[in-house]
């Protein structure tokens, strides 16, 4: 990315532009003309494969085998296809007595559980302490446990501080198994520590857990074959929106007009892919990535090329949302914005007649989105550092997940009703916390490319001036805020919960994709790095049977 300065002449005035030149799309047209090829064989056989793996859950008693069936059938992206074997084996699972169990057991039962909103108490590791309150040096050997109980011991809330000594205990021990030979459990160890597993993206770990599956000693082969088919199913019907959004994306023809914004179609639709990849999301995918490609242009004009005058004239335009703010448009944005109101109307146009109301909550979003922007702007151009709670106030919005969230439920079925909108609309507990997660990661991550230009603090530099600390000193204590907030997410996630499940789902999977997006660098900014090969893997690269 370079820097360039822009000199344009208007009237009698200068207006110096110091915009950021983004590299072009590294993908061009090529999942436009790719072509994806799936047989009537492949469907029949994971038919056949999926009723096998149907009966091992009528056949088996074993809970410890049950357990074992479920984590590999979620690791591998198939649960989708089990929910109600699941449900019904969770439901066994939390009334079987498990105080016989040991490390590895104790928890398994405790994720599995926690991640279905069943609360389990975090003193079913009381166990595992000696006399002195730490953890046994006996478990130092027991690799499977350790690791089976820092997965676990991520799915803490608040004040579960044995969850955070387990953490600490079991990553000491994890990191020296590093240099070992690369078994499959050596694989995953290296997996979890970068990120572990209730934070990470569930397709694109299922695409990494299948060749680590294929060489684990207690694979199950009808398992392993059901999960490659399943995939290569899945990914032809991948490849087929993105195409449908490609075409859509060079019809609209902004990334040309607008060329100082990032063009970042492929990656915008990995981002709406990684949220659910089921086929029935189908939908909600397409229109949320659509929506994200929109936002992420109206990123680029406020931050990266408007004037504060030009913003503004836009921003008072998406308050109005009608054709006639037109003429108060300036003249290179006209076009972006009377297409995004034509695309907002297509969207009208594809729902259900009692599900058109949605459109007016996703419209309130971007309106307030706008808002948030202008007030960036403002405080860019004035050399304004707010505290840390002024500016989240505004950049929570600004992160934008509150757009995206709503526009996934815009696309889904009946499940989003008319109160799931109300309530995301309130800006409830998690989505704040995912909105956190979001807006710390990405001001860290883009940190010092950011401070090259002349734009509004982040989150670090008010932290920073707020508490008077050095730059790695706020890093550190910015970061204690996003393990908070996944603590929240945990919160939110067990039950009773006011809205369905599926609809925390969401949001938690919003955030498991900046976990990954924004983690070392912002690779949907900077798109040839670790987001290319994720890319590839996931929507190019089919899996061989």
């Amino acid at each position: 990315m370079e820097k360039q300065s822009t000199t344009l002449v208007a009237s009698k005035e200068e207006i110096v532009r110091n915009t950021t030149k983004y590299h072009p799309s590294i993908w061009g047209e090529y999942f436009i003309q790719h072509i994806s090829h799936t047989s009537a064989k492949v469907s029949i056989r994971a038919e056949e494969l999926k009723e096998k793996i149907n009966n091992l859950f009528r056949e088996t008693s074993d809970i410890l085998k049950i357990m074992d069936l479920i984590d590999a059938i979620q690791l591998l992206g198939l649960d989708y296809h089990f929910e109600k074997e699941i449900d019904a084996a969770l439901s066994l699972i939390s009334k079987h007595d498990a105080k016989n169990y040991e490390l590895y057991e104790t928890s398994l039962r405790f994720r599995l559980l926690r991640q279905h909103g069943f609360y389990v108490p975090a003193d079913v590791f009381n166990k595992f302490k000696d006399e002195e309150g730490n953890f046994k040096s006996t478990l130092n050997e027991d690799v499977k446990g350790l690791l089976s109980l820092y997965n676990a011991a991520y799915l803490r809330i608040h004040e579960e501080y044995i969850l955070d000594e387990a953490i600490l205990f079991t990553k000491n021990r994890l990191v020296s198994l590093l240099d070992e030979p690369k078994q499959p459990v050596v694989i995953l160890v290296s997996l979890f520590l970068e990120t572990p597993l209730c934070q990470r993206n569930k397709w694109l770990l299922a695409r990494k857990y299948i060749p680590i599956y294929q060489e684990e000693e207690r694979r199950n082969d009808a398992i392993l074959e059901f999960a490659k088919l399943d995939f290569n199913l899945l990914q032809s019907l991948h490849q087929e929106e993105l195409k449908k959004i490609s075409i859509w994306w060079n019809d609209l023809a902004l990334a040309k007009s607008l060329n100082f914004a990032r063009d970042r179609i492929v990656e915008g639709y990995y981002w709406t892919l990684n949220v659910h990849f089921e086929p029935q999301y189908s939908r909600a995918r397409l229109i949320c990535s659509k929506v994200l490609a929109l936002m992420s242009l109206m990123d680029d004009i406020y931050d990266n090329y408007s004037t504060l005058q030009e913003s503004q004239l836009l921003t008072e335009a998406i308050q109005r949302w009608e054709p006639q703010a037109i003429d108060e448009v300036p003249e290179y944005l006209k076009d972006f914005y009377l297409k995004l109101l034509r695309t907002f109307k297509e969207f009208e146009n594809e729902l259900e007649s009692d599900e058109q109301y949605r459109i007016s909550f996703l419209q309130d979003e971007i309106k307030a989105l706008s808002r948030s922007y202008i007030i960036d702007a403002k405080w860019g151009i004035e050399k304004y550092v707010p505290t840390l709670e002024e500016h989240l106030s505004n950049s929570l919005v600004s992160s934008v997940h509150p757009v995206l969230i709503c526009a996934f439920y815009v696309g889904m079925d009946q499940v989003a009703s008319k109160e799931v909108f109300e309530w995301v609309a309130s800006f409830p507990k998690i989505l704040k916390a995912s909105s956190m997660i979001g807006r710390i990661m990405n001001d860290i991550t883009s940190h010092k490319r950011e401070q090259q230009k002349e734009q509004a603090a982040s989150t670090v530099e008010c932290y920073m001036k707020e508490f008077t600390t050095d730059e790695k000193e706020a890093y550190k204590n910015l970061m204690e805020m996003v393990e908070d907030a996944w603590k929240d997410h945990n919160k939110e996630c067990l039950n009773p919960t006011r809205v369905p499940r599926l609809i925390i789902e969401i949001i938690v999977n919003f955030s498991r994709v900046v976990e990954e997006v924004y983690k070392y660098t912002d690779v949907y900014t900077d798109s040839k790095t670790t987001m290319k090969d994720n890319v590839y893997m996931l929507l190019v690269e089919s899996i061989l049977i």
